[in-house]
């Protein structure tokens, strides 16, 4: 669990102080990652490491782009040669590819980062979806409901979940049938 331990404290120097509410929101999706990393197998660890990194593009040094899925990732690659999947989940987490789109760097994330599509980016999109902005578990309606209400009705994210609902769902499936099995 060594790459687990570099993971949580890189997310704690970049997030705690300059964003303690970020900080408690990736504190329980680490914390959930750490729950349901059995549904990986041999990929727990990397799931973990995804979980606790997966928001560090909000922090305020790492902001170039604007959009935290890819100044992450690029952080990760180009700052802490990060292994290529953990970059690609933190990329692609909570299917980033709409929001990119909206945001017209849909081809950018495509093109530096694509997507692993597999059960390890099922569950994080799980742990993360499965978390409030204070690090409290909740459900998906409860999730983007919140996110909704903090955006507003026409705002591109609000647009952008909404879009993605049916994926988000379809992971939250997934991963739901893979604990119970």
């Amino acid at each position: 669990m060594e790459h687990v331990r570099w993971a949580r404290d890189l997310a704690g120097r970049l997030l705690a102080e300059p964003l303690p509410t970020r900080w408690a929101h990736v504190q329980g999706v680490g914390h959930t990652a750490e729950i349901v990393a059995q549904v990986v197998g041999d990929d727990a660890e990397l799931l973990i490491s995804a979980a606790w990194l997966h928001d560090i593009g909000y922090a305020p040094d790492l902001n170039k782009v604007g959009f935290h899925p890819i100044d992450g990732a690029r952080y990760l690659r180009d700052v802490e040669h990060a292994d290529e999947r953990l970059i690609r989940l933190v990329a692609n987490h909570s299917c980033a590819l709409i929001e990119a789109r909206n945001r017209d760097l849909g081809d950018i994330l495509a093109a530096e980062f694509p997507s692993p599509a597999d059960l390890v980016l099922d569950a994080l999109t799980f742990c993360d979806m499965t978390t409030s902005p204070t690090g409290t578990r909740v459900d998906l309606d409860e999730r983007l409901n919140e996110a909704f209400g903090r955006y507003g009705d026409g705002h591109l994210v609000t647009r952008s979940l909404t879009e993605a609902r049916p994926l988000l769902e379809a992971s939250l499936q997934r991963v739901g049938a893979a604990l119970n099995s």
